[in-house]
């Protein structure tokens, strides 16, 4: 997305947020935002417009495979049930999610893992 300027990359990044996190869920980051205002907006811009929204290489659903893994790596777990719901909306089996976490404990450890697999299975109940 080079060329962009930051106000394209933040309507890029809204445009890609709104598809795979859903309004409701934006509607409610952006309203909530107080402090945290300046850093919905960069997050915006530089993960979902700067980052989401390049799809020469990668496409969605292998971003998504790709962040479940680092999210699972790190013990994100609150931020890995958002990117949850976004690879389904990716088009990502509940299987292949499973598999994504198991490939995963391979390399970043079983409670890691263990961890990420339960967010998964709540998030996916729930769905």
């Amino acid at each position: 997305m080079s060329g962009e300027t930051s106000d394209d990359a933040y309507e890029a990044g809204m445009r890609v947020r709104r598809e795979l996190l859903g309004d409701a869920h934006v509607d409610r980051a952006t309203a909530a935002a107080g402090i945290d205002a300046d850093f919905q907006r960069w997050i915006t811009s530089a993960a979902w417009g700067g980052l989401w929204s390049r799809e020469q290489q990668l496409d969605r659903r292998t971003r998504s495979c790709v962040t479940i893994a680092v999210l699972t790596a790190l013990r994100a777990e609150g931020e890995l049930a958002l990117h949850v719901r976004a690879a389904r909306r990716n088009g990502l089996t509940p299987q292949e999610i499973a598999e994504v976490i198991m490939h995963t404990a391979g390399y970043a450890g079983i409670p890691a893992a263990n961890a990420a697999m339960a967010v998964a299975t709540r998030v996916l109940a729930e769905d």
